[in-house]
């Protein structure tokens, strides 16, 4: 890995090279996906089939495309038993985790004849992403549904690409059973994100869409906002460790591996305040790429987007990884927990040298699903609080609404809006001074 001195001009240049990562930048692809989306929209279930046909080289039709018990079954049984164990120990923790979110339903009353208040209501449906092919995130199928679970909705819809020979993977099934999806379809791809957000003869449309997936599944989420909500649109994954002297090179070499072998656009950067340990951990990033079975993915990823950058003091690596707004950020310094309240940017926060990264991937219980790309400025983990609408609620009795109404006459006539001034006038209108 390359280290670089930290000083202005690195940062910027490192800032500029990253948000090239960002979905929104793709735009070459934005016309194919515009025409998949379009197309299931206007054709439904047939251009569906089409696309799974061309793109996923599989059979699907009216008959087949939702997947059955008798399939579920079948994969659980095919899944081996201690796998299953690990991910019941794993929803269990994520239950909980996010069972601490709940909000509920709040309301204020007060003697002068008002009552104020806010309405918490789950929403009614919501359509879960998760990646299918050769590979299995079984993981992401639980940070998804669970969250949704624990909110209170009432249909989990999961999509997922099948494979050549019209079947989902076992595991991805069996973890979509016991998070608590209650449909399953086979279908992936753009195509399946306008599925979800327009409804077809076989898929019903949903009011959300969460869920990682390749650009097409990106932007086809971005084409279909306003017509449904979306979580986010998710760009590569990304690592920073922040650490000083004390930090063990190994560890933070292996931590920043963990997310380069992602893909070739995954971000892995250490910013340390010790030249020491920045070519210590080099060391180690080069002899741990010749064992791990990614090599190629490895190399590619870090000589596009790794970096060791060395501060020359702990404030300004702070205030660098506060600018680069990581979606992990691990935090390997002599005080973990004082530099930790310092942070104001960052998707999920790992705090010394044992808690690593995947473990906030697998197993802990806050959800991995996170803000990317630098956004961790203004956006949140996945959460309840996104399976989840708020209704304001509003009561006045006759006389609360008649020591006010002369104010809210005043305002309304001053935005030059009679009705509106009209409207509560009317209320008193036989009033002695006439509602005035």
């Amino acid at each position: 890995m390359r280290i670089v001195t930290l000083d202005a001009s690195a940062r910027e240049n490192i800032l500029s090279s990253l948000l090239k990562r960002d979905p929104n930048n793709y735009e070459s692809y934005t016309a194919a996906v515009q025409e998949i989306v379009d197309r299931v929209k206007e054709e439904g279930d047939a251009a569906v089939f089409a696309y799974t046909k061309k793109f996923d080289g599989a059979d699907i039709d009216s008959s087949t495309i939702r997947v059955t018990e008798e399939e579920i079954e079948e994969a659980k049984a095919s899944v081996e038993p201690k796998l299953l164990e690990i991910m019941k120990k794993a929803m269990k923790n994520i239950r909980d985790y996010h069972q601490m979110q709940l909000k509920r339903s709040w309301f204020d009353s007060k003697p002068d004849g008002t009552i104020l208040g806010q309405k918490v209501t789950a929403l009614e449906s919501a359509g879960v992403y998760v990646p299918g092919g050769k590979a299995a995130y079984p993981s992401s199928v639980l940070m998804n549904i669970i969250p949704a679970k624990v909110a209170g909705v009432k249909r989990i819809v999961m999509v997922t690409p099948p494979g050549k020979d019209g079947k989902v993977n076992p595991v991805t099934l069996t973890a979509a059973r016991l998070a608590g999806a209650t449909e399953v379809y086979k279908a992936g791809g753009a195509q399946a994100v306008a599925a979800l957000a327009f409804g077809t003869e076989s898929v019903p449309r949903v009011n959300k869409i969460v869920g990682p997936g390749n650009i097409f599944v990106a932007l086809a989420k971005k084409a279909v906002y306003g017509h449904v909500s979306i979580d986010s649109i998710a760009g590569p994954s990304e690592i920073l460790v922040l650490a000083d002297e004390t930090a063990n090179p190994k560890f933070v070499a292996a931590d920043l591996l963990s997310q380069a072998e992602h893909d070739e656009l995954a971000s892995a950067i250490l910013v340390t305040t010790s030249r020491e340990l920045a070519e210590k951990v080099a060391a180690e990033v080069d002899m741990f790429v010749k064992e791990l079975s990614r090599k190629e993915i490895l190399e590619k990823s870090l000589e596009n987007f790794g970096y060791i950058l060395v501060a020359e003091t702990m404030e300004e690596a702070i205030d660098t990884a506060n600018a680069i707004a990581s979606e992990h950020l691990e935090i390997v310094t002599k005080n973990p927990f004082e530099v930790m309240t310092k942070i104001q940017n960052a998707g999920a926060i790992f705090i010394g040298e044992y808690s690593s990264e995947p473990l906030g991937d697998y197993f802990a219980g806050p959800n991995h699903v996170l803000p990317t790309n630098g956004t961790a400025k203004f956006f949140s983990p996945l959460s309840v609080d996104d399976f989840i609408k708020k209704s304001s609620i509003i009561y006045y009795s006759r006389d609360a609404l008649e020591r006010i109404h002369k104010d809210i006459i005043a305002f309304a006539r001053a935005e030059h809006l009679t009705a509106h001034a009209n409207s509560i006038a009317v209320r008193f209108a036989g009033d002695k001074e006439g509602g005035d």
